[in-house]
């Protein structure tokens, strides 16, 4: 038993990458301002156990951030939010959809019975000197038995 993190990571970021609605995504935080157009950049924020573990397993609550950027001085200035929940919406509708991820997690927590529940935020970022409108999307994915448990 393993956490598996790099197909789960693979996996949140092929729904950003197969919506078709990013310029570039990134699996994780950037370091440098990302660019023209609008941006993904997924990370893994914490790992929680989760009271739903067996009598000798431990089962986790992996949850991600998603981060959706784009300029505060793209044009029209109109767009900027209805561009970005516009992409939003398709990165929720696919994880509400495939709550699963193709099987490699029990599900996407959307209603938040292990913690927080799948949610988005806006607010701005300010990288190497540029404003940036972000939504960061919190992921939660609930995972059986990932690690044992022994005497």
């Amino acid at each position: 038993m393993s956490l598996n993190i790099q197909a789960v990571v693979d996996a949140v970021a092929s729904h950003a990458l197969a919506s078709g609605e990013f310029d570039r995504v990134n699996m994780h935080e950037p370091k440098v301002a990302p660019g023209n157009g609008i941006t993904c950049a997924v990370w893994c924020d914490r790992i929680v156990p989760v009271r739903m573990s067996g009598l000798n397993n431990t089962s986790v609550s992996l949850v991600f951030n998603l981060r959706l950027f784009t300029s505060m001085l793209a044009e029209p200035q109109d767009m900027i939010d209805p561009n970005l929940i516009g992409a939003l919406d398709v990165l929720m509708a696919a994880f509400t959809g495939d709550y699963q991820l193709g099987g490699l997690v029990r599900e996407v927590d959307i209603y938040g019975m292990h913690g927080v529940g799948l949610n988005a935020q806006a607010g701005y970022v300010t990288q190497d000197k540029r404003i940036y409108r972000v939504f960061t999307i919190t992921l939660p994915l609930t995972i059986n038995d990932v690690w044992s448990q022994s005497a």
